[in-house]
């Protein structure tokens, strides 16, 4: 499976492409930051993200996309434009047929140092160790972007046996009640 990651955000925004599954080593494909000017405006800076995301969909070519979910902060303006960065990138993956995922920053940092509150330093070592790299990403946005691949990578089979399990469940239960009303039915009428 081959994941882009992406640490939304309008000043920086963090890109990683992994490739693996669960049980086996991971690579990094590619990883950067795409960045734009604090001062310009909103609507070039969101363009300006979608080409650069466009470019990685097109050259890289993910089997699926993971977005950090975007979470309440202090800051509305830094909340706003995070989640006008996650709303391009989402509509950008659906675009071309790929399915997207939502990870909140406790489950990427808990899948990849096994802590939910980690700080930006252990995710940067873990994401270095688990890719074998030589030296680690940098800015932290970039390491951000590759964790949440790593994340999506180990998680999706999971959620994946988890939401045929549910349709299998939903499906039985559908059955369950078609048998009940038809024994009721059955019932009625031979008493009536």
């Amino acid at each position: 499976m081959r994941v882009l990651g992406v640490d939304p955000g309008l000043t920086r925004c963090g890109l990683g492409v992994v490739e693996g599954t669960t049980g086996r080593p991971l690579t990094m494909v590619a990883v950067g930051v795409v960045t734009t000017p604090a001062g310009a405006d909103i609507g070039a800076r969101l363009l300006a993200i979608e080409r650069e995301i466009e470019v990685w969909l097109r050259e890289h070519r993910p089997d699926a996309v993971a977005v950090e979910r975007v979470f309440s902060q202090q800051n509305v303006r830094t909340v706003m434009g995070t989640a006008q960065a996650s709303g391009v990138v989402a509509l950008l993956a659906a675009r071309a047929g790929l399915p997207v995922a939502f990870h909140t920053p406790s489950e990427v940092k808990a899948a990849v140092t096994g802590e939910g509150r980690a700080g930006k330093a252990q995710v940067t070592a873990m994401v270095t160790r688990l890719l074998a790299l030589a030296d680690a990403p940098r800015p932290a946005d970039a390491a951000d972007a590759l964790a949440l691949a790593i994340c999506h990578c180990w998680r999706a089979p999971m959620l994946s046996r988890m939401a045929e399990a549910k349709a299998r469940s939903d499906e039985l239960a559908r059955a369950h009640r078609a048998r009940l009303v038809a024994a009721a039915k059955t019932r009625r009428g031979a008493a009536g």
